[in-house]
């Protein structure tokens, strides 16, 4: 074994080995890894044996799974509010709810590869952004929430990066299905400044308007000081209440299914970053949001469509989100390798209506004016060390790492569901009320080996979580690639990825009731009803992540095709078998719990064509395909999603100064579950598919010079509107609303 001074930022180096933590770290503001280190080659003379030789490629971001969106790609396809409108149109990514069941069907989030948000690991600048988990889990696995990837504006993006499949099972829980790293712009050596507004006016005066305005300055403070701060509101009102009434059949005086709710977002972030030596670098962070809602008649059971509590609330303001983060990261260059290191501090409060948990009132507000508030705090830090070096006729990068991450929730409100039955597990406290708070750690440690030799590169890796709770998980990883002609790649992997239960799932103390008509088919109401209690006792879900493909780049073409599976195991779904009764006003209460289910498969194909027609005009294809996305036992869905999904973008670049960009996408047929969670059959009515559709989107933009740039266009030009029929799975898959044609301006002064 042989080390050599040599630094190769390749492949796995950045991305399958410790990176994207990493490169987020080093790109937390504009300024990549390998700029970094293109600094310190500027400092070396060239024929020093200390000289840096620096790969301009980062191969992990070109792995099979992988997608990188740019600032300029953001700008010519701007979201209207959050950034997953924009990351939709990516391959094997979707909008689904958090539960298959329909169940705040409008909340939908990112969904990697029909694998579920949950198994969606959101990160800003390489740091996970976990709010979500603040927000109660229901029966049906849903949340009441908008998920995680609107905490930065998207005029403050850099780029954001992309992983799925085996990959991203690198990254630990949570990233099963993929992970999105949000990487924001940083620190400028000369002072600037940026003023940037968006407004989007729908055609229709039934869907919602969207404003948003945003500031940031950025510049040196000293010598390898620099700074950037940036401040944002947006705010996005409600449907109208009415807007699915005639779609619904909702009667006069009845609250139809909920359209899209109101969002108002305030975010003030601060970076600073101080450049102790070429090679070595220093950032610390403070970032505070707040985002509140626009209520719009959303309730989970069909009592909520005529209660006057639900009508009493409309327009107004029922949950806020408060999220502050605190961080910091080191990034060092030695003749040796490189450091990396990061630290945050998140804290999440979720301040929301009181909500039923009981009977028909379940997930609906229960309260005009009584607020509870759940409290959520992670601390996370990671450390890694990569090690570039040579075996023979074999070039190794290997990074070694460790991870620790502390998840703390307390929820007095979740656990309040009052009971006189003796339901083992729970814990009573002083005072009478159960103990709201749970908690769990997590302690990890990583090795990969990007192994380069002639024309095939190999990456063997194994992460270890201890988790306080559920113990050991091991997740083994190999990928490989071999180049055996120029332009053209085969590429395989294979990874174990896992999930722990969270905090709502594992805690004895969650419970809510149904008075009968929420019991399982096959166990009716004994007359007590039945209890659904968090479970200690789970297992961790896990995935055996798979993908191979084949990539073909000649002279900016690109073609690409891929074929993924995932093996799901434990699913975590609340049980319709009970494990057991207990006396509840002198008659029997059946006990259900959360458990692990069985098998489950997820496997489909992902293709790209990019196309340049002309030096100045490009058309490039996505499609994603899925064959199965079900338990292998029930048949029941993981998550609703397309067929297949078609995204074309037309690129045209017409002068230097104006730029055409055309998007279609097409969704396919959307299947709902036909098995259902209570065992009971469904109705033809909730086996209703979602029909495909088209979307088609303009937009042109216009640079009248270094300092000024605006845009305008149009978005769903046909006018395809959808609308929600059901408050739940009442109609099938039709659960959602798709709004209609919108025209949107944006204006960006940079000074």
């Amino acid at each position: 074994m042989r080390f050599r001074p040599t630094v190769l930022v390749s492949a796995s180096a950045i991305c399958l080995v410790a990176a994207m933590p990493s490169l987020a770290q080093d790109a937390a503001g504009g300024q990549t890894a390998e700029q970094d280190l293109a600094d310190v080659v500027d400092t070396q003379d060239s024929g020093d044996p200390q000289d840096i030789v620096v790969t301009a490629e980062v191969q992990g971001l070109q792995a099979l799974g992988a997608t990188t969106i740019t600032a300029e790609d953001i700008a010519k396809q701007p979201p209207v509010n959050d950034l997953s409108d924009l990351l939709r149109r990516q391959p094997g990514l979707n909008l689904t709810g958090a539960g298959s069941a329909g169940t705040y069907g409008n909340n939908r989030q990112i969904d990697i590869r029909g694998m579920g948000p949950e198994n969606t690991l959101i990160l800003v600048d390489g740091k996970p952004a976990q709010s979500r988990n603040a927000v109660r889990m229901g029966r049906d696995g849903e949340r009441n929430t908008r998920g995680d990837t609107n905490w930065v504006p998207a005029e403050e993006v850099e780029r954001i990066e992309i992983l799925r499949g085996p990959a991203a099972a690198r990254y630990g829980a949570g990233a099963a299905g993929g992970v999105i790293n949000i990487i924001t712009k940083g620190p400028a050596t000369e002072f600037r400044g940026n003023v940037s507004t968006y407004i989007l006016k729908p055609e229709s005066d039934l869907e919602s308007m969207t404003y948003r305005g945003n500031a940031s300055i950025a510049g040196p403070l000293a010598d390898g000081l620099g700074f950037r701060v940036y401040g944002n509101w947006s705010k996005t009102t409600g449907d109208d209440p009415r807007i699915n009434a005639a779609a619904a059949d909702a009667p006069e005086g009845s609250v139809p299914p909920g359209g899209r709710e109101g969002v108002e977002n305030k975010d003030i972030n601060g970076l600073l970053r101080w450049q102790m030596a070429p090679g070595h670098r220093m950032d610390v962070t403070a970032a505070y949001s707040r985002q509140g809602n626009e209520y719009q008649g959303e309730y989970r059971l069909g009592g909520g469509a005529t209660s006057p509590i639900v009508q009493d609330l409309i327009g107004e303001e029922t949950n806020v989100m408060r999220r502050t983060t605190l961080g910091g990261s080191y990034d060092g260059l030695f003749a040796f390798g490189s450091v990396e290191a990061v630290l945050q501090y998140e804290q999440t409060r979720n301040r929301r209506l009181n909500e039923g948990l009981a009977g028909a009132g379940e997930g609906t507000p229960s309260t005009t004016t009584d607020f509870s508030e759940a409290t959520l705090r992670n601390w996370y830090g990671q450390t890694s060390l990569n090690l570039p070096f040579e075996t023979g006729p074999a070039a190794h990068v290997m990074t070694v790492g460790a991870e620790f991450r502390h998840e703390y929730l307390n929820d007095a409100f979740a656990v309040s569901q009052g009971t006189t039955a003796p339901i083992p597990g729970l814990e009573p406290v002083a005072d009478g009320l159960r103990n709201p708070e749970s908690d769990a750690t997590t302690l990890a440690a990583f090795i990969e080996d990007n192994i380069t030799v002639g024309i095939v590169t190999l990456t063997p890796g194994v992460r270890v979580d201890d988790h306080s709770t559920f113990g050991t998980n091991w997740s083994p990883s190999f990928s490989a690639a071999v180049e055996p002609f120029p332009d053209f790649t085969i590429k395989g992997g294979i990874a174990r990825a896992f999930a722990a239960p969270n905090l709502y799932q594992s805690n004895p103390n969650y419970l809510y009731y149904t008075r009968g008509n929420g019991c399982p088919f096959a166990f009716p109401n004994l007359g007590g009803g039945c209890y659904v209690q968090g479970n200690a006792e789970l297992s961790a879900e896990t995935s055996v992540n798979k993908e191979i493909g084949v990539a073909y780049t000649p002279g900016g073409w690109n073609v690409t095709a891929t074929y993924f599976r995932n093996d799901y195991d434990n699913k975590i779904i609340a049980n319709n078998v009970p494990i057991g009764t207990a006396p509840y006003n002198g008659q029997d209460a059946q006990i259900f719990q959360w458990y692990n289910s069985g098998e489950a498969i997820v496997e489909g194909l992902e293709g790209n064509l990019l196309v340049p027609v002309l030096p100045t005009l490009s058309i490039n294809t996505n499609v994603t395909y899925m064959i199965r996305n079900e338990s292998r036992d029930t048949g029941r869905l993981l998550s609703v999603v397309p067929e297949y999904t078609i995204n074309t973008t037309l690129d045209w670049q017409i002068t230097d100064q104006f730029t055409f960009v055309g998007t279609f996408t097409r969704y396919g047929e959307q299947k709902p579950n036909a098995t259902l969670y209570s065992g009971a059959t469904p109705t033809a009515d909730q086996l209703r598919p979602r029909d495909p559709y088209n979307l088609v989107n303009l937009n042109l933009l216009f640079r009248a010079n270094e300092y000024f740039r605006l845009s305008a266009g149009v978005n769903n030009l046909f006018d395809e509107a959808l609308f929600r029929e059901s408050s739940n799975n009442g109609s099938g898959a039709n659960n959602y609303n798709e709004p209609g044609r919108a025209f949107f301006l944006t204006t960006n002064f940079t000074f």
